[in-house]
């Protein structure tokens, strides 16, 4: 009684049959978490060289725009 009931359970494979068969939605959604988790590293790796030298991302017209405005202006602003 025990073995038919192990024997039919959805769980355990029948003899033969392959063990680990991936359909074609969870390939998919593997490929899917891979590139979301690649596009996440690229982000992580960009904020983190923003951080440790931000001034190289600026172009050098933004933060020499000052020089071009009369000083007094500028501590107004």
């Amino acid at each position: 009684m025990t073995q038919d009931l192990l024997s039919t359970s959805p769980l355990v494979p029948a003899a033969g049959s392959s063990i680990a068969t991936v359909t074609l939605e969870q390939k998919a959604t593997f490929v899917l978490v891979f590139f979301l988790f690649a596009f996440l590293g690229l982000l992580i790796i960009r904020c983190f060289r923003i951080l440790l030298d931000p001034y190289r991302s600026m172009s050098s017209s933004a933060w020499t725009d000052y020089m071009e405005k009369d000083a007094l202006d500028y501590r107004m602003a």
